[in-house]
């Protein structure tokens, strides 16, 4: 499965509002901070992540996308 920013932002917006979090609303930032969140996330994890294969044909190192 593709990391998806769209996801991401929306599981961190449910927790937010399980915790009592207002996400809506003219003076809500909760769910934009939950979007800056959920980008820098997936930006690091594209950038940076490397998963490792140990056994066959393909091992090897590979970037995650």
């Amino acid at each position: 499965m593709a990391l998806s920013q769209s996801s991401l932002k929306g599981k961190i917006v449910s927790e937010l509002e399980a915790r009592g979090f207002t996400t809506n609303g003219e003076h809500a930032f909760a769910a934009k901070m939950a979007e800056a969140i959920a980008a820098a996330v997936v930006a690091e994890i594209t950038s940076n992540a490397q998963v490792q294969v140990t056994g066959g044909s393909s091992s090897g190192t590979y970037k995650v996308s």
